[in-house]
């Protein structure tokens, strides 16, 4: 199957700078090979990112995955379209299977996994994971973008009574 042509290269070329660009060729790109997996999954970028249909852009990446499992450059951009539409179960479970596959990025995933706990308020959770998370992590980058995630989570996490700490030393 051959997955690039030249209307999916001016498309992803063209996207986000030239939306009007990236659509036309990604239709192009769509009448040439109907089940295009790059192609699909591009569109269900651009209905997750312009259009915030998430419903829509969720159908386009499980077409793109049903074509091709292991295209990981859809990996990120689906489970977060996942987490916007509130599917979170959805979203877990699909971040333990991506974590299987060679290639993907386990840094982005965990951190996608970390935005699932603090949307769930389980903050604990989500600090546990970013630790795991800071271990998968290979550019400075993102060791800050975790680093920012890191600070507002603890922003969000219930402060601890003083009185209270103070009696448990007590006895």
């Amino acid at each position: 199957m051959e997955y690039l042509n030249n209307y999916l290269i001016k498309a992803v070329e063209a996207y986000p700078y030239d939306l009007e660009e990236a659509v036309e060729s990604l239709n192009y790109a769509l009448s040439y090979e109907p089940n295009n997996p790059v192609a699909l999954g591009l569109f269900g970028r651009i209905y997750a990112d312009v259009y915030e249909d998430y419903e829509t852009s969720i159908q386009y990446f499980e077409s793109a995955l049903a074509e091709n499992i292991n295209l990981t450059s859809v990996y990120s951009h689906y489970t977060l379209v996942l987490i916007h539409n509130e599917d979170y179960k959805k979203a877990l479970k699909f971040i333990e299977f991506a974590m299987t596959v060679k290639s993907s990025d386990k840094g982005i995933l965990l951190a996608r996994k970390v935005l699932i706990f603090e949307c769930l308020r389980n903050y604990k959770k989500a600090m546990k994971i970013i630790k795991v998370a800071e271990k998968n992590t290979y550019n400075n980058d993102f060791m800050s973008y975790l680093d920012e995630f890191k600070k507002r989570i603890k922003q969000k996490m219930p402060k601890q009574n003083k009185k209270r700490k103070k009696l448990k030393c007590v006895k």
